[in-house]
């Protein structure tokens, strides 16, 4: 059980579990929808530093302590940097080009990379069924982030030099592998909660590194961006309002609330419904279409999020499967045996 017997029978509470994924995933169609009326380096900064002001304001009305000393300011500011930074620089240039569908997909493949980090750094066990995630997860993002040409010539005749080439360009020219790299930093800022959580209260530190992130794409804006804010109407600020507000502030609020009550292992395993949500509301709203071959990887990558997420249950469920052997008697259980009587 996710939650107390009481509390499990709240007849909202199944909708609120599932709220931060829906959130992130319409968030990532609301993005798209206004991408083009904007700068990406602006729209990462709208989308960070005031939904950081907000989880400090939740945090100092929750009583929660602030970062003290310079270790854990030092952890903050690296995970400031890895998932604040880099993690929405990448996105937002990434959905320049690509669909908000495609590119949450490419994003929350970021378990993998999480679960051969926790296995090499912390020795946590990625069992037979990881091990299968991963492999259907490199088909998946292979399908999705190389260029549909390269995949059909290495189907039919290989790939020759040529088309290596070609296929290093096209991939710099799509945002499939920005959406990688935002995925990379996503994963190494996860396994860096582990040590900031050491120093510094999550919640203060998650509000702290999103408004810190957000002070160098501010001025990557300032710098590279010409008229980022002039062309918006109303419409396109309610869109990056709401990417704010509900996609970070409310969306990380409730994900850090129900991972505060409950079993983090279940949440993240739901952790497959923002991609869903993304491609659905995108097509919806975005009229984005996948190709055959993006469809079959995003089956394949979706499969590969929840076999790394549910690795342990999974394993559990297969040795209960299995007939039951009893263990060889050892030596000791034979010499203190109880002689049998004998027959005369």
């Amino acid at each position: 059980m996710f939650f107390k017997s009481s509390e499990s029978r709240l007849p909202v509470l199944p909708v609120l579990l599932i709220s931060p994924f829906f959130l992130w995933g319409t968030a990532m169609v609301a993005m798209k929808g206004v991408i083009h009326q904007t700068a990406p380096l602006f729209l990462a900064t709208v989308r960070l530093a005031p939904a950081g002001v907000l989880i400090l304001l939740v945090a100092a009305w929750m009583g929660r302590p602030q970062p003290s000393g310079w270790r854990a300011w030092g952890w903050i500011a690296l995970f400031a940097l890895v998932d604040g930074t880099l993690f929405q620089g990448f996105l937002a240039e990434g959905l320049v080009r690509t669909g908000a569908g495609l590119g949450s997909v490419m994003i929350d493949s970021q378990p993998l990379a999480v679960a051969l980090m926790a296995r090499f750094l912390f020795g946590e066990q990625v069992r037979i069924w990881g091990w299968f995630g991963l492999l259907f997860g490199v088909m998946g993002i292979s399908l999705l982030g190389l260029p549909e040409g390269v995949i059909q010539a290495a189907l039919h005749g290989g790939i020759t030099p040529t088309i290596g080439v070609d296929m290093v360009e096209q991939l710099f020219q799509n945002g499939q592998w920005l959406m990688l790299m935002a995925a990379l930093s996503m994963a190494v800022g996860t396994v860096l909660v582990r040590y900031v959580s050491r120093h510094a209260d999550p919640i203060a530190a998650t509000g702290w590194h999103m408004v810190l992130g957000g002070i160098p794409l501010l001025i990557g804006s300032a710098m590279l961006e010409v008229e980022p804010w002039q062309h918006l109407d109303l419409s396109d600020w309610t869109a990056m309002a709401y990417s704010t507000v509900f996609g970070s502030a409310i969306a990380y609020g409730l994900f850090f609330y129900f991972a505060a009550k409950g079993n983090l292992t279940s949440l993240s395993s739901l952790t497959f419904l923002t991609p869903v949500f993304a491609l659905i509301f995108g097509n919806l709203f975005l009229g984005e279409v996948l190709t055959s071959l993006q469809s079959f990887g995003v089956m394949l990558t979706l499969v590969s999020i929840y076999l790394i997420n549910q690795r342990d249950r999974l394993a559990s469920w297969w040795e209960s499967r299995q007939p039951y052997e009893p263990d060889p008697p050892t030596n000791s259980d034979l010499t203190t045996e109880k002689p049998k009587a004998s027959i005369r």
